[in-house]
Formats: C-alpha cells, sequence, structure tokens
C-alpha cells in the first residue's frame, strides 16, 4: 500500500513539473502573439564607439528591418562606464523588456557580475552576455542566461602563427637587424580583462612553441583606443626608432593606431625597406583594405554578422522558452554556458 502511495505522489510531482514547464513554455510563445508586438530586445553596450561593436549594432539593425513586427532592438550606449550601465537596466527592469542583451563594462569584477545577474533574475529576463566574457561561475547561477564570445585563446594563437608563419617565410622583412630576434611591442586592451590576457599569453606562446625568438621592447595597455595606441607608438618610436620589429594588438583598432603612428614616421607606406610588421584581431574592413595594400601584416577575421545572428537566433528560442540552442548548429563549450563564434585568420597574400 505504502509502495503505491509513494508513485502516485510521484507520478503527481512529475506531472506538476512537466505542466509548470509547458504553462512557461506557452506564456512566452504566446504572450508577443497575444499582444501583436514585436518582441522587445534590450541591447546595452560599453560604448558606441567601439569598432568592432559598432558593426554588430548594424547587422542587428539589419536584422530588425528583415523580420518587420517580429523583432525591436533599443540600444544603450554605457558610455564606459558601469555606473551608467547600471542606472540603464535599472530603468530597463522597471519599464520591461523581453529579452537582455548584456556587454557589460565591469565584465571581471564579481560584485558587478552578480549584481547585475541576480537584478535581471528578479525580473525573470532571459539575458544573453557577449564579446566581452564575464565570470561564467556567476552567470551559471540563473538557468536564463548564457554567454556568446569569441574563443581568446584561438585569437592568440593565430596572430602568433602569423607573425611566425611570416618569419619563416620571409624572415628578412621582419628582422632587419639580422640578430635571430623579433624585437616587439605590445598593445593590450585594458587590465584585468580574460579576452585581453588571453589574446596576449597565446600570441607569445605560439611565437615560443615556433621557435621564434623574442624581445619585448614595451607592453602597453591602450584600452582598445585606435587614439591611445597611436599615441603609444608614436611615443616609443621616439625613444626605440627602427628598433621596432613587430607590434602585436589585441584588437584592430588599436593596430590600426600602431600604423597611423607608424606612418607619421614614415613608415608602412608601402615601402617594404620601412615596413614594421603589425597583427591584430577582429578583421575589421579598415584592416582588410590595409593587408590587401601590403601595409598590415594579418588579423584575425571575427565576423560580426555572424556574432549578430547567433544573439537574435539563441536569443528568440530564449524567449519562447526553448532551449538555447534548439535549432541551430551552436554548441555550448565545455562550461555548458558559453557558445564560441568560429574566427579565421586574414593573411597578406
Amino acid at each position: 500500500m505504502f509502495k503505491k502511495m509513494l508513485s502516485i505522489i510521484m507520478f503527481l510531482i512529475i506531472m506538476s513539473y512537466m505542466l509548470l514547464s509547458f504553462n512557461e513554455k506557452a506564456t512566452f510563445a504566446n504572450i508577443n502573439a497575444a499582444e501583436k508586438r514585436p518582441i522587445r530586445v534590450a541591447v546595452f553596450l560599453i560604448n558606441f564607439s567601439d569598432d568592432y561593436i559598432s558593426l554588430v549594432r548594424k547587422d542587428l539593425e539589419d536584422i530588425q528591418e528583415e523580420n518587420p513586427g517580429k523583432v525591436e532592438f533599443t540600444f544603450y550606449d554605457g558610455k564606459s562606464n558601469q555606473a551608467v550601465q547600471n542606472e540603464q537596466l535599472d530603468n530597463v527592469l522597471k519599464e520591461g523588456v523581453d529579452l537582455i542583451i548584456m556587454h557589460l563594462v565591469k565584465n571581471r569584477n564579481e560584485a558587478t557580475v552578480k549584481r547585475v545577474t541576480n537584478e535581471i533574475a528578479k525580473a525573470n529576463i532571459p539575458v544573453i552576455f557577449f564579446n566581452r566574457e564575464p565570470l561564467l561561475s556567476e552567470i551559471k547561477r540563473y538557468n536564463k542566461s548564457l554567454y556568446i564570445g569569441l574563443d581568446a585563446k584561438s585569437d592568440g594563437t593565430m596572430e602568433g602563427e602569423i607573425l611566425a608563419n611570416e618569419w619563416n617565410a620571409n624572415r628578412d622583412s621582419i628582422d632587419k637587424n639580422h640578430d635571430g630576434i623579433m624585437q616587439y611591442v605590445l598593445l593590450e586592451g585594458e587590465r584585468n580583462n580574460l579576452v585581453a590576457a588571453d589574446r596576449t599569453k597565446y600570441s607569445l606562446l605560439a611565437l615560443s612553441e615556433a621557435g621564434v625568438k623574442t624581445q619585448e621592447l614595451e607592453r602597453v595597455f591602450a584600452y582598445w583606443s585606435k587614439e591611445l595606441a597611436k599615441e603609444a607608438i608614436e611615443s616609443i618610436f621616439l625613444k626605440t626608432g627602427p628598433k621596432i620589429e613587430a607590434i602585436i594588438a589585441n584588437d584592430d583598432s588599436m593596430a590600426l593606431g600602431a600604423i597611423e603612428a607608424l606612418q607619421s614616421y614614415g613608415y608602412n607606406l608601402g615601402d617594404k625597406e620601412k615596413n614594421i610588421a603589425v597583427v591584430g584581431v577582429e578583421g575589421l574592413p579598415e584592416s582588410q583594405k590595409l593587408i590587401s595594400e601590403g601595409l598590415m601584416l594579418g588579423t584575425i577575421f571575427q565576423d560580426p554578422k555572424a556574432m549578430a545572428e547567433a544573439l537574435y537566433t539563441i536569443g528568440m528560442n530564449m524567449v519562447q522558452g526553448r532551449d538555447a540552442i534548439e535549432g541551430t548548429n551552436y554548441q555550448f563549450d565545455q562550461t555548458g554556458v558559453a557558445i564560441r563564434i568560429p574566427n579565421q585568420i586574414i593573411y597578406k597574400k
């Protein structure tokens, strides 16, 4: 008798869980149809001036135009200030929204990630963190949150491989003083940033594993800024002159700033004898043009359209209560909460 009663209780518990799950999905699926309005998505960006993020924003706007009445993106400029972004988030949570896409300013600050995740969880809104990888241990605590980004380790490895390939195939183009050592300057994105740290670490590791001897002349935090990178290289060049044989930048904005600085000193203008190897990450259109002209060695292409499509497709699944990657070719990595977008090398012909 006891076993029979236990079985009945267990059956009722399972059925209740299934009913609740079904109702939750039905609510998400029907809310927009009932109100006949597009799914409202709040997109929080670190700032509107970031070159790569500006391209992602444009691609999201294109998606909205291609899907009239289905989705409505509203973009918020965090102005690189977490306090500003917090205030924007608080206002959005009060007004209500169907999905949040978050490009967090202080993405490695535990208190910030915890606060943002908790506030969104209280409102029971799905959230996608993207591009700036947060502390995944924090977002794991909310079952409607995940991260979509790129593989910074792979980015760094590919940067190092570009330089190593050029060194081995055409050493004289880099090793101007013929000492068998690559003298380089490193432009890092920012302090305490996982992406910057990984791109730096793995670019240098790739050079070491390829047997390339290196000497670091200078390392500067240029905070993903073209202008700051330009100023840094102008200052370093005044001290070291043509001793610089390579510049490794954590992103293309800084790489472009470095090239502008070099050009102001008569370098990287087309004369092979006055060319310094510069590599970056993102594959911005301007970088691709410089590579095709032989003025920049290479970059790692991160397709902004692929990022935007992933944010949209996965986001719509989450809003409708489906599994985030249902009906897609995306996969979670070993963390169970992160999806990585593939990248590729763009190298001089």
